[in-house]
């Protein structure tokens, strides 16, 4: 997974679509209350800790690639109020378990991962015999008009010279291509979907704080002293495609790709 800096205050504070999504694909659980569940991507810790909620009988474990993040949460869903919670650091493509887990969820997280292939092994690992995953991520096409701003802003003076070797850093995927990622880790897929949606932000000011806490391939490329500047050219790029609507909202077209498989109880080939 990335290496980028996370401010958890920050995000916590702009995070609000994120959880709004994380909230309707929680829904889609449907946990009997003594699962035992891995949130790959934890975060803030706020919709890990709504799953303990759901699980009291049950064990959940957060993990997150970034230390900050895993502090923030630990601080704020502490073991005494949350004794069937608990958070590490962890890297998504470095999965670590071995049979331990009934669920495996992850929400808005696994965009940021370059290697699917090493983190659907290693689910598959932290799977028990029939266990389930649910996944949902940025899927191909997600953001393509933040994209287009951030591709026009980042041709201009004085921002070109920060982007002469930037790398893409996302991986997006249409449902074929992850269908055929489950397969060769030894999944089995039980739906796998493309999904439209939109992303609200209530302002422009919370547009441009979704961009600083979320965007930070591009942001961190530039000096601090000029981030300001550069998110503010980027929004103003992003509202001249699409304005501000009529209620005071500012919008993106997102698309996520959202997974379930399972992890087969048959015996048969065994997956490194």
């Amino acid at each position: 997974m990335s290496a980028h800096t996370w401010d958890p205050l920050d995000y916590h504070r702009h995070s609000v679509a994120q959880q709004g999504w994380a909230m309707e694909l929680l829904g889609k659980l449907s946990l009997e209350g003594d699962e035992r569940v891995l949130d790959v991507g934890s975060g803030d810790g706020k919709i890990t800790a709504e799953i303990a909620r759901r699980a009291p009988r049950g064990r959940v474990v957060g993990i997150d690639a970034s230390a900050d993040m895993v502090r923030f949460a630990a601080e704020r869903f502490p073991r005494e109020m949350f004794p069937n919670l608990e958070f590490r650091l962890m890297d998504a493509h470095a999965l670590d378990f071995d049979a331990e887990f009934d669920v495996v969820f992850s929400n808005a997280t696994l965009h940021w991962v370059d290697d699917h292939a090493a983190f659907l092994r290693g689910m598959r690992r932290a799977l028990t015999p029939l266990g389930r995953c649910l996944l949902q991520m940025g899927g191909k096409g997600n953001a393509a008009e933040v994209m287009e701003a951030l591709r026009v802003v980042c041709e201009r003076e004085p921002w070109k010279g920060f982007f002469s070797d930037f790398v893409f850093p996302y991986s997006f995927f249409d449902a074929a291509e992850y269908s055929a990622l489950l397969t060769a880790a030894g999944l089995a897929a039980t739906r796998v979907e493309l999904i439209p949606k939109t992303m609200r932000q209530p302002d422009a000011e919370g547009f441009a704080g979704w961009l600083r806490t979320t965007w930070m391939p591009w942001s961190n490329r530039v000096p601090p002293e000029l981030r300001d500047a550069f998110l503010a050219e980027t929004v103003a790029e992003h509202l001249a495609r699409r304005p501000v609507g009529a209620d005071g909202f500012v919008s993106v077209s997102m698309s996520r790709l959202e997974v379930e498989a399972i992890r087969p109880a048959a015996a048969g080939a065994e997956f490194p």
